[in-house]
């Protein structure tokens, strides 16, 4: 199961990537920051933050602390980003013990993994090939053993961790103590662990690495590899996938070997295998180390396949197979993609890397197509010296193009980059980008430091010119004006494009005197009043900062002419621009379109504007889209698809639905609906991005959605689109996300089949005209299935879908189903103030004093809530259980009843499911409940078993126990057994008052049963049937007295026994006692409402 909440245990340009997907796949987020982290854009990009002890990385190692903000913020699993505690077998086993999701590999791989020298050992084991190296953390001692015993180059490592932290070249002959110390230190302060080794070292190798993705379920998969040999001092700067000159063989035998290594170990989550690749490597290649946890570079293997490798960890962290997403085999990639790590840092001729602080002054990364940038950078922003300097990523990606391409999209990319205020290495990578070794990837691990001088120098040539100094310029007091004349400022930063004046013209106030450019607008610059121009300050192409003097104007009369005269302005002219816009919008209204108003009269039906109307305030609707047309240009003329396809059927816009009741934050609602006299009101290629749209405006500010469904499901006509099936889409998933989320109100009449049928099922309540058809296929696609033939009329008519569930509310026509939407809304909207109920009194004499009489429940509902405030759902499905929206003094609550006229109120399998969905939608958008009580029980016997009642009743149990709204039962009647504990929530202690009405009973059965059962040898042993019979009223007659309401509260098993007239009074109280914020003020309590 998708966790609910994710704690992010890291920082930085991945803390915000990884909630780009948690926020995609509807997962709350938990940011964690330190002290000197608090103004981190993660900390407020996150849905919850929780604060670390201390500062730098020691912050983020400290396992206590991160757990303990685990528990405090709820959240459910926790996923370590790279670095810090990402490959901690202890940290990840400790998770697991709390009751977290690691969203990573097992302890025991992570422990396999992790650990470099275990890594090798299983490298080892499988024949991979290895450089020779030492066993385990190893001393300083056997260290130089080790350098004794091989003489050349050697590399020192840390054992732990990964990317490029802790490692430490040692040349032939050199003294390796301080270097071993040094690399000690900073694997202890990355990692939390100093542990080191040793391997021999490759003078120019190249680095290749294996992205591996494996579900802990015999599933293991590659996704191809990255090539990241571009590094200085083994920190990798550029990445590319996958690698432009590996040979084929050799790329197959690195993809087996790392496969290998996934297999033998069960793997989970994605991994990364690296390689040194070499010709004097033992076979050309050698196992490097794994990094079991995301990589820096995953974002380069995202693009190529197209997949977002953290909802793959997410998804394989639930239980996912590899069979079930889809990767049973290596996804096929396309094209290349290339990788930029932007740094706040320096490189010197020498290649020494020197770290730069400072105040980020500008950040405005680059867009484009297949352009990507992941980071965490911001205007204001001053980073921590404590931490690593990595700001940001910059991703290319060339589908169809060559590498050298792929890096050209880089390049220009990182030119288009505005990074001021902090030295970094955009000048370096644009400088590596360009040359000629790259391009052809003729390089190895060392290219950077052998030439760094060179790469130095050609990056200076491209750090972006200085900016315009104020000092460099004109200002209001650097000029010297003469007596009596007045500047002319500059109204803006900007450059001066041309004059419409020369010294010594005479102005009018008004008149034009330059034309200024300033952020690719061009600016007219007009005389404040009339005079003289004394002079000119600047010249054309000259760059100004605001306030910098343009001009000099000695005041004087003079007479306005031409374009400075006064011109009358009428307001009521239409330019032909706009009455272009007026036309084409024109087209999408009824008044022109009288052949589809004809063909809507003739179904007896309204348009779709007809609806609109009658349900938005006037003037409130705000259209989107309305100028869209049918994706059908390849076979069509546009002036026919403008004609005939306007919103490409589909109309769609948010407006205010009952503002005379409540205010616009509470009013405003998304409303779309299909127009069926456009293309069947099918479902096209544009109209389906339109929906895109308004789902996600309806998500951002969590707005209801009403929705009219009428239409016949995919459109097969559209022929501009690159696709074949279209089973991408998003409507259905995005729109099913919103469950939960934002009320959803369906409204079909006539025909609604296929897609339409499934988006009008996702809906929380449906509302259907006597005249509709609702099916999941329409005639044809029957026919198409080998199904039979079959008219329209007979797919899903009303008369099966009101009693089947599928239907919430049935409406004669449109207008009552427009009206019905309205009310059903306005409990969603909250409480009104004008309201009216029957006289309380009437409630005593509504249920006879004769315990076997049956009585109308519903007279008992209408009684007890505001008069005209009940609105009843699916009245034709459960009949045993009522479900209504009503009002409680103006206040909205939802309601649950039994139904005595039908199995005496037992509970059967379809009326738990009816309470549970019920119950469900009340909880999500935040509505007290109150349950009527009136049961015998669940109803039993080997018939209903036949309908998995265990299941269904375990289900009303579930639902109850998860309820935060608080829960008011009344007891009229009966109430026994666990059938009267399901309508208490699941126990008469869960209610937030329980209490009964006079004629209340209660008992752990029906007391004729519990007679029966407890007594049936005493009985049975009575001869005489009269005897016998009088008997057994007898032991009824007392159990009846021991299960009187009065008995239960004297034993506390209730909270009183009320006059029926007090009822109201409880329910309010319990109101008043339990406000509730308004759920569009709270984040979503449940991930979605049951559909059934």
């Amino acid at each position: 199961m998708t966790p609910a909440r994710v704690l992010i245990a890291n920082r930085g340009e991945i803390a915000v990537r990884l909630m780009e997907t948690l926020r995609s796949e509807g997962v709350e987020s938990v940011a964690l920051y330190a002290e000197d982290d608090a103004a981190g854009l993660w900390v407020r990009l996150a849905d919850h933050a929780e604060a670390l002890p201390g500062t730098g990385a020691a912050a983020y190692l400290d396992q206590d602390a991160v757990l303990a903000a685990a528990k405090a913020s709820g959240a459910t699993a926790v996923h370590p980003g790279y670095g810090f505690l990402s490959e901690n077998a202890a940290f990840a086993e400790r998770c697991e013990g709390a009751g977290l999701t690691f969203l990573g590999p097992t302890p025991a791989q992570l422990r396999a993994l992790g650990s470099k020298t275990e890594a090798r050992s299983l490298a080892r084991s499988l024949g991979v090939p290895l450089l020779p190296g030492t066993e385990g953390p190893t001393s300083l001692e056997d260290a130089l053993a080790f350098q004794n015993a091989h003489p050349g180059p050697l590399m020192l490592k840390a054992v732990s961790g990964g990317g490029g932290r802790g490692i430490r070249p040692v040349a032939e002959g050199e003294d390796l103590t301080d270097a071993f110390t040094r690399c000690a230190q900073e694997a202890e302060k990355a990692f939390g662990d100093g542990a080191l080794y040793l391997e021999q070292a490759l003078l120019a190798p190249r680095h290749i690495e294996v992205q591996i993705l494996g579900d802990g379920q015999g599933g293991v998969v590659h996704l191809w590899e990255r090539e990241c040999t571009l590094q200085r001092r083994r920190q990798k700067l550029l990445e590319v996938a996958p690698s432009p000159t590996l040979d084929g063989a050799l790329r197959q035998r690195i993809l087996d070997a790392a496969l290998s290594l996934a297999q033998h170990l069960g793997y989970r989550s994605l991994g990364t295998f690296e390689f040194l690749v070499d010709p004097a490597a033992p076979e050309g290649f050698a196992f490097m180390e794994a990094n079991p946890r995301l990589q820096v570079e995953h974002t380069v293997t995202e693009m190529i396949t197209g997949l977002d490798l953290v909802a793959c960890q997410l998804a394989v962290g639930a239980g996912a197979t590899l069979a079930s997403l889809g990767l049973s085999e290596p996804p096929t990639y396309r094209g290349f993609a290339a990788q930029a790590r932007v740094n706040l840092e320096s490189l010197d001729g020498d290649g020494n890397v020197k770290p730069q602080g400072g105040t980020l002054t500008a950040y405005t990364p680059p867009t484009g197509p297949g352009v990507r940038v992941d980071g965490w950078g911001e205007v204001g922003l001053r980073p921590s010296p404590r931490y690593d300097s990595l700001l940001a990523k910059v991703i290319t990606h060339s589908a169809t193009g060559s590498y050298a391409q792929a890096l050209g999209k880089l390049e220009a990319a990182l030119g288009r980059f505005d990074l001021r205020g902090i030295e970094s290495t955009l000048p370096l990578l644009r400088a590596l980008l360009r040359d000629p070794a790259v391009q052809e990837n003729r390089i190895d691990t060392t290219y950077v430091e052998r030439n760094a001088q060179a790469l130095v120098a050609a990056a200076e040539s491209l750090r972006p010119a200085p900016r315009v100094e104020e000092d460099a310029l004109e200002t209001a007091a650097s000029v010297t004006l003469s007596a009596g004349d007045i500047a002319l400022p500059a109204p803006m930063q900007g450059t001066v494009v041309s004059w419409a004046v020369a010294e010594g013209d005479a102005v009018a106030e008004g008149a034009l005197i330059c034309v200024m450019d300033a952020m690719k607008m061009e600016h007219e610059i007009r005389a404040p009043q009339s005079g003289l121009i004394a002079g000119l300050h600047c010249e054309a192409g000259d760059a100004v900062l605001e306030g910098a003097v343009l001009a000099a104007l000695t005041p004087a009369e003079v007479a306005a002419e031409g374009e400075a005269a006064e011109a009358v302005l009428d307001l009521d002219h239409i330019r032909p621009d706009l009455a272009e816009v007026i036309e084409r919008h024109g087209f999408g209204l009824d008044e022109n379109r009288p052949d589809a108003v004809a063909r809507r009269r003739k179904t007896g039906q309204r348009t779709t504007r007809e609806n609109l109307e009658d349900l938005v305030e006037p003037d409130s609707f705000v259209e989107y889209g309305s100028l869209l047309i049918a994706a059908q240009r390849r076979r069509r003329p546009i002036d026919d698809l403008i004609k005939r396809t306007p919103a490409d059927g589909m109309v769609a816009g948010h407006g205010i639905v009952n503002g005379d009741l409540f205010d616009p934050d509470r009013s405003r609602t998304v409303v779309m609906s299909y127009d069926y006299t456009v293309l069947a009101g099918t479902q096209g290629t544009m109209n389906h991005i339109k929906k895109d749209r308004l789902i996600e405006l309806a998500e951002r500010s969590r707005m209801p959605v009403v929705f009219f469904t009428e239409g016949g499901g995919g459109r097969p006509g559209d022929t501009d689109g690159i696709g074949v099936a279209g089973l991408d889409c998003l409507a259905f998933w995005t729109f099913g996300q919103l469950s939960g989320q934002v009320p959803l109100i369906g409204i079909t009449s006539g025909r609604c089949f296929a897609g339409n049928a499934a988006l009008l099922g996702t809906c929380d309540v449906v509302i259907a005209t006597e005249n509709s058809n609702i099916g999941m296929g329409g005639p044809a696609m029957i026919e198409g299935g080998g199904l039979g033939v079959f008219p329209p009329e007979a797919v899903g008519p009303l008369s099966v879908q009101r009693k089947n569930g599928v239907v919430d509310l049935v409406a004669k026509d449109e207008a009552e189903a427009v009206a019905l939407a309205k009310q059903y809304l306005s409990y969603f909207q909250g409480p009104v103030k004008d309201w009216t109920c029957a006289d309380q009194r009437t409630l005593r004499h509504l249920i006879p004093e004769n315990r076997l009489r049956v009585y109308d429940v519903r007279k008992v509902i209408d009684a007890l809530a505001d008069e005209g405030s009940v609105l009843e759902l699916r009245r034709e499905f459960g009949v045993g259980m009522i479900t209504c929206l009503a009002r409680i003094e103006g206040k909205p609550v939802g309601l649950i009843a039994n139904d005595p006229t039908h199995l005496s109120g037992a509970i059967d399998a379809v009326g738990c499911d009816k309470s549970a969905r019920f119950m469900q939608l009340c909880d999500a958008f935040n509505l007290p409940i109150v349950s009527l009580c009136d049961t015998p029980g669940f109803m039993v016997g080997p018939a209903e078993e036949e309908n998995a009642m265990v299941r269904h009743a375990g289900r009303l149990f579930v639902v109850a126990g998860s309820l935060s709204v608080p829960l008011m039962t009344i007891v009229l009647r009966k109430g026994y057994g666990l059938g009267a504990q399901a309508m208490t929530g699941g126990s008469f202690r869960a209610p937030y008052f329980i209490v009964g009405w006079p004629t209340s009973e209660f008992g752990g059965m029906g007391l004729e049963g519990a007679v029966k059962l407890g007594y049936r040898k005493e009985l049975e042993a009575i001869e005489d049937p009269e005897e016998r019979e009088k008997t057994y009223q007898q032991m009824v007659d007392r159990m009846y007295q021991r299960g009187k309401g009065t008995n239960m509260a004297s034993h506390f098993e209730i909270d009183d026994v009320i006059d029926p007239a007090e009822s109201r009074r409880w329910i309010s109280a319990g109101l008043e006692a339990n406000p509730l914020p308004h759920w569009r003020t709270i984040p979503p309590k449940r991930p979605c409402v049951d559909t059934w």
